[in-house]
């Protein structure tokens, strides 16, 4: 290639070289004179270019015109150049927004949002030149982009493309150098066009390996635009990263049709900071059209041509001499060139397919239609897709693969491996084999159930282990297996007998056979191991080989120790808690018998009943208390601590002798139960109980009561039975300090009052309102004596909490 500051001397026409330049050319004074020549030259081309590139928008323009005004040529020019008049804009800019109303793509919405966001001026990109430009007025976007538009599409090279770029739509946006990078097939990137980087820069990059770690490599790979705010900070090396000023650079994929044909990297000279949609579209937009130069200048044949055809039926033949099973897919694109599927073209010979069908079933069907259930995010249909966008092949061992087979979701594993051929994508898979799955599984299951298996040949005496039983033996497995008749050599002495016996049934019975003992290890490690063998006769009779297989069992017997153990912990745990429930019933029983005789003083009988828990374990801490004071007052109390067994029997043994000693102090109910909660918060750890506490009066015959946290009383009075007011008052031992409302109740004659714990009424299928309704009922309606009502209370209660239960009753007589 020639270089441009360098140009080729002309031959002469006798082809000879030309004559050396004179003496003067050859001086410093006469290079320069020629580089300014060259400089010149440049400048022109340049100039000639511009005008061309800004002839053919407005060509573009008048064929507009032509289509619209329905009139010829010459008259759609003197319309163009009138119209400019009118409007007050030069020709350029008048046939760009012409062309822009016309076209309606991505370039009209790049510069229709732009335009919104930011008016006509001060497109430039943040952190770009500052201040104001010399000369004219800065062409409006919708010009620029259409002549890099006209300039992309009358190139013949991507070279002249990405310096049209550069001249018309970056540097107003203070870019100083772009490159256009075509992909590899093999993920290399090659320098298709540059613009604003030196020659000699532009020939050390003019090729990347794959595998280089750059910013187009980063932004194909991530199948989007990367942009950088500053290029030293990133790591990554890139043309002119040691060349230019140090800033900000931004690339974006070029795609056409789904595919990645290469990338558009921009330079500025500064950091750059994120850019507004608006500038994002407009380099987006650029990107398309460097696709489109690079889709008609690579070296690759377009689709449809008889280039293409040769390529497709190279690689139809080469799916034909695969043994896998392998497709050839054509991209299957839209009406407006954006790629929705592909196109089964050809089977190979050895295909078959997932569910089973026939090879016609598939061949000319789209790959979606085939098998749907590749578009799943993650699965076929996404991998195939990316390796025709990125050229990258994918390959994966073992590749879950869903499809339907009588309308039933199947999962099977392949091998896969996906290419891109030039506009083609070449699928193979190879469904793991049934036998070395099977294999597979035998050998992973061999080693979680860490069991190694074995053959001997008794006749020639090979000898054949698997890797895991070298493993259980701990032996390298270039090791010489340890033949069956020398197994008490590598066992514990006081195996042998059990061993013995063992080989006895094997190797001279030819019965199957099987045992366990300590295998020691060279390494010092004893484990437990279970042998089993079965032996292979011939026809006569005779021993041929053994086959078995050693199981490592050392936490299986570990385990049967540590159960055996466990098993001796928890009968004496059950001997020790059945002694608990045993003196927790009789502690219960002698403070509070099943039934005692009631009492009566003054006017009025009390009864109590008292049903324990059926299950001994179950003994808890309900509690009653019924006893006249010095006062002449009669205490009546009841309560429920929480807690089972003899620490729940203990503890309410505590808070009821408590209440009791507490009460010959002459205190109120609400007294008595303030006191008996610092008891229960201080004195004893985690007592929490609730309790009702009533001191009746003989001389006014009022009951004064107070609760903490239990049911509240029931009243019968006639032949209706009604709750006493829910008074306040919490649990006794939540907290120390604690005030409990107090109420009382003037009995009449033949007045019953019930106090009760929860295991009287409490159902776990019912509300509690339905369980306290069925003893307001009960108790209404049976017109029977005291003793008999709280009997038939207790035979009747449809409690199911299997909990013990008290039930006081005062009835005035």
């Amino acid at each position: 290639m020639v270089d441009p500051a360098h140009p080729a001397e002309p031959a002469r026409d006798d082809g000879r070289r030309p004559s050396a330049p004179p003496d003067d050319e050859r001086s410093p004074h006469g290079w320069n004179r020629l580089a300014a020549t060259v400089e010149r030259l440049r400048d022109e081309v340049r100039r000639a270019n511009a005008e061309a590139e800004g002839r053919a928008l407005i060509e573009l323009a008048k064929g507009v015109l032509v289509e619209r005004l329905r009139c010829g040529p010459a008259q759609a020019a003197q319309q163009l150049s009138d119209l400019a008049a009118r409007a007050g804009l030069i020709e350029l800019e008048l046939a760009a927004e012409l062309v822009s109303q016309a076209a309606q793509d991505r370039l009209t919405e790049a510069v229709g949002e732009f335009l919104a966001h930011s008016g006509q001026g001060g497109d430039q990109v943040d952190g770009g030149q500052d201040g104001e430009r010399d000369g004219p007025a800065e062409p409006s976007p919708a010009l620029r982009l259409r002549t890099a538009e006209s300039a992309v599409l009358a190139a013949n090279d991507t070279q002249r493309v990405a310096q049209s770029l550069l001249d018309h739509a970056l540097e107003p946006l203070g870019a100083v150098a772009v490159a256009v990078w075509s992909a590899g097939v093999d993920s290399s990137l090659s320098l298709a066009g540059f613009a604003g980087f030196t020659d000699e820069e532009a020939r050390r990059w003019h090729y990347v390996p794959p595998g280089v770690a750059t910013p187009a490599r980063r932004a194909l790979t991530d199948r989007g635009p990367l942009w950088i705010e500053d290029l030293s900070r990133s790591g990554l090396p890139s043309i002119g990263h040691l060349t230019l000023p140090t800033g900000g650079r931004v690339v974006v994929p070029a795609e056409a049709g789904g595919r990645i044909l290469g990338a558009l990297e921009i330079c500025w000279p500064q950091a750059t900071p994120p850019q507004p949609p608006a500038i994002q579209r407009q380099i987006e937009a650029l990107a398309e059209l460097c696709a489109h130069t690079l889709e008609t200048g690579t070296p690759a044949v377009a689709a449809g041509s008889p280039g293409d055809d040769q390529s497709l039926a190279e690689l139809v033949n080469l799916a034909d001499g695969l043994f896998d099973p392998a497709l050839v897919l054509r991209p299957h694109r839209d009406a407006g060139g954006g790629l929705v599927d592909f196109r089964v073209h050809h089977v190979n010979r050895h295909f078959v397919d997932l569910s089973g069908r026939p090879r016609g079933a598939v061949l000319g069907a789209l790959l979606l239609e085939a098998y749907p259930s590749a578009a799943t995010p993650g699965q076929l249909f996404d991998k195939v897709e990316r390796v025709y966008a990125t050229g990258e092949a994918f390959h994966a061992e073992r590749m879950p693969l869903l499809t339907l087979v009588d309308e039933v979701p199947l999962t099977v594993v392949a091998r896969v491996s996906v290419n891109r051929h030039g506009d083609n994508v070449l699928l193979v898979w190879r469904v793991e084999d049934e036998a070395a799955r099977l294999a597979n599984l035998l050998q992973h299951a061999q080693r979680l159930g860490r069991v190694g298996g074995f053959e001997e040949n008794t006749v020639t005496g090979e000898i054949t282990w698997n890797d895991q039983l070298f493993a259980l033996y701990g032996l390298e497995p270039t090791a010489d297996p340890v033949p069956l008749s020398r197994l008490s050599a590598h066992a514990h002495s006081d195996d042998a007998v059990p061993i013995n016996r063992f080989l006895r049934t094997v190797l001279h019975h030819g019965r199957p056979a099987a045992t366990t003992f300590r295998l020691r290890r060279s390494d010092g490690v004893t484990r437990h191991m279970r042998v089993i063998a079965e032996p292979v006769l011939d026809s006569d009779g005779d021993l041929m080989a053994v086959r078995g297989a050693y199981q490592d069992i050392s936490a299986q017997h570990w385990t049967e120790v540590a159960l055996s153990a466990t098993r001796d912990q928890l009968a004496h745990t059950e001997q020790r808690v059945a002694e608990q429930n045993r003196l927790a019933l009789q502690l219960q029983q002698a403070i509070m018998p099943p039934a005692q005789p009631p009492i009566d003083a003054f006017d009025l009988r009390v009864a109590v009943r008292y049903r324990p828990a059926e299950q001994e374990h179950l003994v808890g801490g309900d509690w009653y208390d019924a006893v006249v004071l010095p006062s002449k007052q009669i205490l009546v109390s009841v309560g429920d601590i929480t807690g089972h067994g003899l620490e729940g029997a203990t503890r309410m043994v505590v808070l009821r002798n408590a209440l009791r000693g507490l009460a010959v102090t002459g205190a109120s109910p609400g007294q008595l139960l303030s006191w008996l909660n610092l008891v229960a918060h201080h004195l004893n750890d985690n007592i929490l109980a609730t309790a009702i506490c009533a001191l009746y009066d003989p001389q006014t015959r009022v009951l004064r009561w107070a609760r903490a946290g239990h049911l509240p009383p029931v009243l019968v009075r006639g032949r209706q039975a009604t709750n006493l007011r829910m008074l306040s008052g919490v649990m006794l031992g939540v907290c120390s300090q604690v005030e409990y409302e107090e109420g009382e109740i003037q009995l009449e004659h033949d007045d019953v009052l019930l106090l009760y714990t929860d295991g009287l009424v409490e159902r776990r299928d019912l509300p509690l309102d339905d369980c306290l309704e069925w003893l307001r009922a009960t108790a209404a309606a049976s017109a029977v004596p005291l003793e008999e009502l709280l009997d038939h209370l207790l035979t009747h209660s449809p409690s199911d909490t299997d909990d013990d239960t008290c039930v006081v009753g005062i009835q005035l007589t």
